[in-house]
């Protein structure tokens, strides 16, 4: 597995550095630095407390935590969202409630997961028309179920 070293500013010693939760992790938790309750529907951009230095070449990728998804139907609308290497704000999290019920957050609670990722930049080519395929324009739901 590939290491990279990201650099991290916290904005009190109280607020955790990120941390893998298993070797085999993918992504570290980021947890939420206010308290506030989400009505159903409603979507509110939460602070983590951290800033980060991404090395060039990769970017920070912020998605939902399976668990609130799956028993609070908190979700991150905008998910993958995507935290460029030459940022320097906190890192936000927008949160979603997707539920019938209010969810309330706490200080500290894990709130979404944040994956590390590199990134291909495109040099883009203008052509007259673009080589077949058996697929050919055919978009959502044409290859079937």
């Amino acid at each position: 597995m590939q290491e990279i070293n990201v650099k991290i500013w916290r904005e009190a010693n109280t607020i955790n550095i990120p941390e893998y939760a298993t070797p085999g992790s993918s992504g570290v938790d980021l947890c939420s630095t206010m308290y506030c309750m989400i009505k159903p529907g409603d979507q509110a951009l939460i602070p983590t407390g951290i800033k980060l230095a991404i090395p060039e070449g990769y970017e920070a990728q912020i998605r939902p935590r399976s668990g609130l998804a799956l028993n609070q139907k908190i979700t991150i609308p905008n998910s993958p969202g995507t935290i460029d290497a030459d940022y320097r704000g906190e890192v936000m999290v927008l949160l979603k409630n997707e539920g019938e019920d209010p969810f309330t957050l706490r200080f500290g609670d894990r709130i979404a997961q944040m994956v590390f990722v590199p990134v291909a930049r495109a040099k883009f080519e203008e052509v007259k028309t673009l080589d077949e395929t058996k697929r050919g324009a055919g978009g959502f739901g044409s290859t079937g179920r």
